[in-house]
């Protein structure tokens, strides 16, 4: 079996794709991997730290702000087109699977093209641009959130899935993984994260949030994202929190934690109901169609997380502090958050992508 798995931009793209990739070589060894990328995205330094191979292609997104960049993306996708083409021929696959980002447009649409089957996932609960156009012509559509299918435009070909994520998620346990960070079993640990790469407003509002437990028995455990780790530390240096620039070892600190504060990125809500945890969600508002609240609120709906709007966080006013507080001292609420977010977790995800590929 030979595959292209094409995805960029974020990690919220290129971890499924990698768990993809996971269980294809889980269910067939001999199976040859390609990913293809763009020059610069993360994805150059995720996909090789993860043991595959990985090609980039000139790829960039229309900009609606800078409308004169335009030309520049124009420009790449018809240089971008003959890259992947040529690599596509070059590989031979039997499938070729996207997991967004504007780079698998180009990918999946010149394996079209060339008569080979196509595959795109879609993470979030609202499709984006890309997934959407891409629809019309792929050969199997999976989705993550039900209720999604006629979104699309060819339904009969759309499959519930769920968020394909790293098997760690659903394996670890607390004790563990609390003992592997040095933490005790009678810790109240509290996880913050903004994502690969970090979210300013919910950082100051979390530098806030350590100020207000630095004196109490609450451990914080602050992703802040690499740009931002220089200015937090330097704000935050309390003896009960401890300052992550990148996290490597997110499955541990998942488990590890009692409360998890998070955007809402459909991987993170993938891998927090996974681990089973209750979470205080705050959706990034700078995101296409807003994807993120549609998602942070399929969650609270069913009653396994707290949802807070960013519009909602004025300077200074400790709002998320204080929904994170109020519901760390209702322990009933938190136990019922558990039992509900896992009861969403789709542990699953990859072995339903696997068993429903189409190959040439």
């Amino acid at each position: 079996m030979k595959v292209i798995l094409s995805c960029g931009g974020t990690g919220g793209h290129i971890y499924p794709a990698i768990a993809i990739a996971d269980k294809i070589k889980e269910k067939d060894p001999d199976a040859q991997i390609l990913f293809i990328g763009t020059k610069t995205g993360m994805e150059n330094r995720l996909v090789p730290a993860a043991g595959y191979e990985i090609k980039g292609i000139s790829a960039s997104g229309f900009k609606r702000t800078h409308l004169y960049k335009n030309i520049e993306t124009l420009h790449n996708i018809r240089l971008g087109g003959k890259e992947a083409e040529n690599i596509i021929k070059d590989f031979e696959p039997d499938v070729v699977i996207g997991t967004g980002a504007y780079v698998t447009g180009v990918v999946l649409l010149n394996a079209h093209r060339l008569g080979i089957p196509t595959v795109i996932h879609e993470q979030n609960a609202l499709p984006g641009l890309t997934n959407k156009i891409v629809s019309r012509f792929a050969d199997r559509v999976f989705v993550s959130f039900k209720g999604t299918e006629n979104v699309f435009h060819h339904p009969e070909r759309v499959i519930y899935s769920g968020n394909p994520i790293r098997s760690d998620f659903a394996k670890l346990d607390k004790a563990t993984s609390r003992a592997e960070l040095g933490l005790a079993d009678s810790d109240m640990v509290v996880l913050a994260t903004g994502g690969s790469l970090g979210a300013e407003i919910l950082n100051r509002e979390i530098i806030d949030f350590a100020s207000k437990i630095k004196d109490v028995n609450i451990k914080l455990l602050f992703v802040t994202g690499k740009r931002y780790y220089e200015d937090v530390k330097s704000q935050c240096d309390y003896p009960n929190v401890q300052i992550i620039d990148y996290a490597n070892n997110m499955p541990v600190l998942m488990s590890a934690s009692d409360v998890i504060v998070s955007r809402a990125g459909a991987i993170a809500l993938a891998e927090i109901t996974a681990c089973g945890k209750p979470s205080v969600l705050v959706p990034s508002p700078n995101v296409t169609n807003n994807h993120q609240y549609h998602n942070a609120k399929a969650l609270s709906d069913e009653g396994a997380a707290v949802l807070v709007e960013e519009k909602d966080l004025a300077e200074g006013e400790g709002v998320l502090s204080s929904e994170i507080l109020s519901l760390m001292a209702r322990p009933e609420d938190l136990s019922s958050m558990a039992v509900r977010a896992k009861g969403l977790a789709t542990i699953d995800a990859a072995d339903i992508i696997f068993d429903n590929l189409v190959f040439k």
